[in-house]
């Protein structure tokens, strides 16, 4: 884990690759509790047997619930401290090049891409790809803002 003591530490980090988290495992109980707190039942997700057939050979992750991980993933990767709080700010660009395979295991690395301050705080912008073992290309790629609030 990264620890930065202060956001002029963070600031200086721009560019800068903050590693990676454990791997986490994606199973089917995961999937269907993140389709009951969603409604989003839809049979690749949910149906192991209907989703054999599929072009994915079984059920898969919602790019949803592999981006909900984000705040989890990089809770392993870095923190600041000296904050009043820290805030998700939103997402400048989501991508979900490949589906992530029910079984599968995932990471999350991230590259710090531009740290700037406002009238409210530090706006940090990481770059987050999230992996999936054993494949070449990402499940995820965003653009992740987070607003720093320092302590008065």
């Amino acid at each position: 884990m990264r620890i930065f003591t202060n956001l002029a530490e963070l600031k200086a980090a721009k560019g800068e690759h903050l590693g990676y988290s454990d791997w986490r495992e994606i199973g089917q109980e995961r999937v269907n509790a993140f389709a009951d707190a969603t409604d989003d039942h839809q049979w690749i997700h949910v149906d192991p047997d209907r989703a054999k057939d599929s072009p994915f050979g079984g059920t898969i992750a919602h790019g949803y619930l592999t981006l909900s991980l984000l705040p989890s993933l990089l809770g392993e990767l870095y923190r600041v401290d000296g904050l009043r709080m820290a805030i998700n700010y939103g997402l400048n660009k989501v991508r979900f090049p490949r589906p992530v395979p029910v079984g599968s295991r995932v990471r999350a690395g991230a590259e710090v891409t531009d740290v700037k301050g406002t009238p409210s705080g530090t706006l940090a912008n990481l770059r987050v790809t999230i992996e999936v073992e054993g494949v070449d290309r990402p499940a995820c790629i965003a653009d992740t803002l987070t607003l720093f609030v320092p302590q008065e």
